[in-house]
């Protein structure tokens, strides 16, 4: 076959500058340190790259969100056991005021450091994080959650946010709750369960009836109290002539619980203590009260008020009472979401780990796909300049090839 000059140039010139481009892609690869540097390079490899850097890009950040989430529990943990050292500190002062040891001026003289507790204890609840943002507000972050107004004739304490409650995406399947609501947290506080006797039977005499165990008749109301059917609230006391006493429903016509008896002599069922003066055949009925909920300010609130301004010393017992068992329950749900938030960090910090394992995976990947290896870079970088050497060097030779040169 004949080969015309023109095709000697032709074929010389493209077989130059193919050397030429290789060489330039190794010598790219090696200066940048990645063999694929456009999608041309490797269009399989590059695609994967791109996912690769997409999961990289994630995972950097959910581990924003983590530190953000720790940051955000831990500041509502110091929050809360502020809370509960000042909660304590007023729990142990009010049963300071019902020993019977306090005139009435050292018991003004606490409700005036209740007052400063409540006080405090409105301004945590009114903490703000890092951005300005109530934490305890819910969805209503730019308002502060709780208000005080003393001259408001019914409830003095009140909630200003909602019941939302933030959630922070820490990985692909895991989302935690960063803040709770101050409604659920502080305002939805189980107040002090209570009866009221109403009647009793033609000669029987009542001569107390009180909660002697709060929290056997804590127990016994949440368990038996019906929202849905009043009647069923009822209780009947009847004396029986084996010398007790026997406790039934008087809605299901159910007997709860059966004692001994003896008139005059103080007895107690169910956390309740009754001193009956009755015999044989007489009744004592009574009803359990509509549970109440209430607030840990608008409680110390309430006491402070009494111990400031009432003279009555069965009011004020009463109140000391209604008031340690609204603490008790409030410091119970503050305990119980410092819990919940030593669990919460315990999951960021392991989703924190599984995070940088993931990430480590994904950089090796990306590595093995995308950057040079040096070595075998070099190598070829090499040969390819011999080769485009050797190219330049035999093209002047080969184009001196013709008959010209011998004539």
């Amino acid at each position: 076959m004949r080969i015309s000059t023109s095709q000697l140039y032709d074929q010389n010139i493209r077989a130059i500058m193919e050397n030429q481009r290789e060489m330039t892609q190794t010598q790219e690869a090696l200066s940048t340190g990645k063999r694929i540097n456009r999608p041309s390079d490797d269009p399989v490899g590059a695609a994967k790259v791109v996912r690769l850097t997409e999961e990289l890009d994630n995972l950097n950040q959910y581990q924003r969100n983590n530190d953000l989430l720790k940051n955000n529990l831990e500041q509502q943990e110091a929050v809360l056991t502020g809370i509960n050292d000042s909660v304590t500190r007023a729990r142990t002062l009010i049963i300071q005021a019902g020993s019977g040891a306090m005139s009435a001026t050292d018991q003004r003289a606490i409700g005036t450091e209740i007052a400063q507790i409540r006080d405090e204890v409105i301004a945590l609840m009114n903490a703000q994080n890092a951005n300005g943002d109530y934490i305890f507000a819910g969805y209503q972050s730019q308002t502060p959650a709780f208000s005080l107004n003393e001259a408001s004739s019914g409830q003095n304490v009140i909630f200003n946010g909602d019941s939302g409650e933030n959630q922070v995406k820490l990985s692909d399947g895991v989302s935690v709750r960063s803040t709770v609501s101050g409604q659920d947290l502080f305002a939805d506080v189980q107040g002090r369960r209570t009866f009221a006797i109403t009647g009793n039977s033609p000669g029987t005499t009542v001569n107390s009836a009180t909660i002697e165990q709060q929290s056997a008749f804590d127990a016994f109301s949440k368990s038996n109290y019906d929202a849905v059917t009043p009647a069923n609230n009822n209780y009947e006391l009847e004396i029986l002539a084996s010398g007790q006493a026997q406790l039934t429903n008087t809605g299901t016509n159910t007997v709860v619980e059966t004692v001994d008896f003896a008139s005059g002599t103080p007895f107690t069922i169910k956390g309740m203590s009754f001193n009956l003066n009755a015999v044989t055949g007489d009744t004592v009925s009574f009803s359990l009260d509509q549970p109440t909920k209430t607030s840990l300010p608008e409680t110390l609130h309430d006491l402070s008020q009494i111990l400031t301004q009432s003279i009555d010393g069965q009011n004020i017992d009463e109140a000391i009472s209604d008031a340690l068992n609204g603490l008790d329950n409030g410091l119970e749900k503050v305990a119980l979401e410092r819990s919940s938030i030593g669990g919460r960090l315990n999951i960021a910090e392991s989703v924190y780990e599984t995070n940088l394992d993931l990430e480590l995976a994904a950089k090796g990947a990306r590595s093995a796909i995308q950057d040079t290896d040096y070595a075998e870079a070099s190598a070829e970088f090499a040969k390819q300049e011999t080769a485009l050497n050797a190219a330049l060097a035999t093209f002047p030779k080969v184009t001196n090839l013709s008959l010209f040169n011998y004539i």
